[in-house]
């Protein structure tokens, strides 16, 4: 089975951070040995709260992770897997959507709203109470709604980390935990 994993960052959440450096190591254990990792060029600048310059900075990145990922041959894939974090999310489902990719799997690290207007099929996410880029209630409701397993994490903020060191490596441990156990899973 011939397997590709491609991560997408959030705006200034990038490939190298906790949530996407761990969770390439476990699936890459699951035998995703095969992975891209986009990399956007613009910066947004603060857009938290502003509709339109969140439209801007979604177009501008989707268009620039079309540009990274043209050359793949998706067909060639047996098992195709996004993780995605923040506005990361709602271009990989919009991605998937666009190309056609209704098997692609998703992991969704601190979705946001728009993330569920091409809300995968087969996906898991995570979220923390305090995250101020998300309602919490919202997604927690969007996740239900389509049926789409998300683990909510008291306390923790758009990078699902608290203000307790400890704690944080108890939330990733658990979140690579599910991640790898996600990647692992036979669909």
């Amino acid at each position: 089975m011939k397997k590709i994993a491609v991560y997408f960052p959030g705006v200034g959440y990038h490939c190298d951070k906790p949530l996407l450096y761990h969770s390439r190591a476990a699936a890459c254990e699951a035998g995703y040995t095969n992975y891209r990792k986009v990399n956007y060029t613009y910066k947004a600048g603060n857009i938290r709260g502003d509709e339109k310059k969140m439209k801007e900075t979604f177009d501008t990145l989707f268009l620039e992770a079309e540009a990274e990922l043209a050359d793949i041959v998706w067909a060639e894939y047996d098992d195709i897997l996004f993780v995605s974090k923040s506005i990361g999310t709602v271009i990989a489902t919009s991605y998937a959507e666009k190309y056609g990719l209704k098997g692609a799997r998703h992991i969704l690290y601190t979705p946001v709203a728009q993330t569920y207007l091409c809300a995968p099929d087969h996906a898991i996410g995570f979220i923390g109470t305090a995250d101020p880029w998300s309602d919490t209630d919202e997604i927690i409701r969007l996740s239900n709604e389509n049926h789409i397993p998300l683990t909510v994490y008291d306390g923790c903020d758009h990078s699902l980390e608290c203000d307790d060191t400890l704690s944080n490596l108890e939330t990733l441990k658990d979140i690579m935990r599910r991640t790898r156990d996600f990647c692992r899973e036979n669909h």
